[in-house]
């Protein structure tokens, strides 16, 4: 069942594309009609694209891999701050540092050091340094904290990306696509959807509208990451209950004897 229905997109303001004018071809078999010089998205594909995205995303949550959720437009910043914070995931809501997946190695190492100014605190070592040297600690944890900060327990590379405007966050796709990272966006129609690999047909400059399509994603990741949990407990349980079972066997055996 679909996490969305038609009409629900239709007050949050998916519907509506950019002007004609702006459009880019490739999104022509999304767009339903034009009105007033603007286009407007066709919702049944909306609806369709926004399901399969889900199920792809479940599956990936439930193997206990990590999506990296990239939106640094003003309309969506909030959004994917509360909303992902929430499961846990990775985000980028600030500038994207360029090499932030291609030089992960080097962006692990700006973490670490981040990590350890913070450790510093702790073991004593602050009060060792001096107000300078302080002053400027401090400053340097702020501007790591601000572009590294979300994505700190980030260890390895993600298994997916999830882009609010492609055009916007073009730097970010190009990173994904060029490691072959699976790609999932909310694409307007002045935006190529051949460049995404699981595009969802939407307005992703209203906020309502990236809302309502972060809603159900999160859903889907909640869900996944609800069975992985699910599982493990199941296992966990059933294992003694083998070791149970295994023992008067044994016993009978020694009987024998």
């Amino acid at each position: 069942m679909s996490k969305v229905n038609f009409d629900s997109l239709l007050e949050a303001g998916v519907h509506f594309g950019h002007l004609k004018r702006k459009w880019n071809p490739a999104m022509a078999p999304y767009i339903f009609d034009e009105k007033k010089g603007i286009h407007i998205i066709d919702l049944n594909k909306t609806i369709a694209h926004l399901d399969q995205a889900c199920a792809a995303m479940k599956q990936i949550a439930k193997s206990g891999k990590k999506i990296l959720f990239v939106a640094t437009k003003k309309q969506a910043k909030e959004i994917i701050t509360d909303r992902i914070a929430a499961i846990n995931m990775p985000f980028v809501t600030e500038r994207w540092s360029g090499g932030m997946l291609t030089n992960f190695q080097t962006t692990r190492k700006s973490i670490r050091k981040m990590v350890s100014i913070d450790k510093m605190r702790t073991d004593g070592t602050w009060e060792t340094l001096n107000k300078r040297e302080r002053l400027f600690k401090t400053r340097q944890r702020d501007k790591l904290e601000k572009t590294f900060g979300s994505i700190a327990d980030m260890t390895r590379q993600p298994a997916a990306i999830f882009i609010v405007d492609i055009l916007k966050e073009h730097i970010a796709l190009a990173e994904a696509k060029r490691l072959g990272i699976p790609t999932f966006a909310m694409v307007d129609t002045n935006s190529d959807p051949r460049l995404v690999d699981f595009p969802i047909p939407a307005n992703d400059d209203a906020t309502k509208s990236i809302a309502i399509i972060l809603d159900a994603i999160c859903a889907s990741i909640k869900e996944g990451l609800d069975d992985r949990k699910a599982t493990s407990t199941k296992d966990k349980d059933e294992a003694p209950a083998a070791a149970v079972t295994e023992e008067p066997a044994a016993k009978v055996e020694e009987t024998k004897e």
